[in-house]
């Protein structure tokens, strides 16, 4: 900050307890300057945003590759006070009506606004390695021959979960597989795998329903693993990175033994959700269940899972009113009049620009090949 601006801040009221938000609702906030003497404004700005990008670099020989990709949501701008050398396409707005003047006295000042987030399929937040999701506001403050003053703040943006709004969510998966066992083991091990369905919220439990049968001359284990696969897509290039979250071991099968074993697997309330229609980034998990079989490679199989935001907490107050607003979308439509009530969200439609299919790369699974290490 310059020697007259002395601090900018902008600030947000929560809507809920776990100060989260979502399509349709309404941010509200202050943007606060303080100015040390009378400070000639040129323009005066707030902006409520959403974004995906990718950014990572590879070496290839003596070359240095950069890798990058940025997705935009929605921009949206209200103007405080509009310099001369805004565009026109640019949409003022003024809240209530008021008009703020460009010459600010000394002293602290506080600039109230509202912004209502898009009707839009949009993806939750999300931070990577080399990849994030955000949604933020920044005020930024221009003066002639001077550096902007900025200040910025995130917004913990989640997806609204709906079951019913992809039929996949709810269809039941099974499968099966058997083993004839070589070298220190005899014999032959099989099982047969159901889940209930494909779709789970945070915090639900996963049950996982196997019939086990262990014709072999050792015990075997039941293991179940949990794992999530980060996918960021650039320039036709994809980089992966995969973590085991939850892993847990059932009972011992004996030798001759056919057993029905039921396994409830809880999702952690904050496990990040799936992201799967995001155009360069994708957050999958699977489900891993494996026999444990000594002196011997493990059969397993897999399932994709789609983990969902729990349901969202009723607000704390009824959102503001969405007024003095200023609309700058990317590819949506002309925003309703201010003081009628807000849209219903359209239906689900598929996003513009579509995340590679699954078999695009050489390296990206299908969801029905289980067989491969990922």
């Amino acid at each position: 900050m310059s020697s007259t601006v002395k601090s900018l801040k902008v600030t947000y009221n929560p809507i809920n307890e776990n100060n989260t938000f979502t399509s349709g609702d309404c941010v509200s906030g202050l943007v606060t300057l303080e100015v040390a003497k009378d400070c000639q404004i040129e323009s005066f700005v707030v902006k409520c945003k959403g974004k995906a990008e990718v950014l990572w670099t590879e070496r290839h020989g003596n070359t240095t590759v950069v890798y990058h990709s940025k997705d935009k949501y929605f921009s949206i701008k209200h103007y405080f006070i509009r310099g001369k050398n805004v565009k026109d396409d640019d949409n003022q707005t003024l809240l209530n009506g008021d008009t703020y003047s460009s010459v600010v006295a000394p002293g602290c000042h506080v600039y109230p606004f509202t912004f209502q987030i898009p009707f839009q399929d949009m993806p939750s937040s999300f931070t990577g390695s080399v990849g994030k999701i955000v949604y933020s506001l920044e005020a930024r403050l221009g003066r002639s021959m001077r550096i902007d003053s900025k200040d910025s703040t995130k917004l913990n943006f989640v997806t609204k979960a709906d079951l019913t709004s992809d039929p996949g969510l709810m269809t039941p998966q099974h499968e099966s597989k058997d083993k004839k066992m070589k070298l220190f083991t005899s014999g032959t091990v099989a099982m047969d795998v159901n889940l209930e369905k494909t779709g789970f919220f945070q915090g639900e439990g996963l049950k996982v329903l196997a019939c086990i049968q262990n014709n072999s001359s050792r015990e075997i284990k039941p293991k179940y693993c949990v794992y999530r696969k980060h996918s960021f897509f650039a320039r036709g290039k994809r980089r992966v990175c995969t973590k085991d979250l939850l892993k847990e071991v059932g009972e011992p099968i004996p030798p001759n033994a056919d057993e029905k074993v039921t396994r409830v697997i809880t999702i952690p309330h904050d496990m990040e959700p799936s992201i799967l229609s995001c155009s360069n980034i994708k957050v999958e998990y699977r489900l891993r269940v494996y026999l444990d079989v000594k002196y011997a490679s493990d059969p397993q199989i897999k399932f994709p899972i789609v983990i969902l935001p729990a349901s969202q907490v009723a607000a704390l107050a009824p959102p503001p009113a969405a007024s003095g607003i200023g609309f700058e979308p990317f590819g949506t439509t002309n925003p309703p009049a201010w003081g009628m009530a807000p849209p219903q969200p359209p239906a689900a439609t598929q996003p513009s620009d579509p995340p590679p299919a699954y078999g695009a790369y050489a390296m990206y699974p299908p969801l029905t090949d289980f067989g491969n290490t990922y």
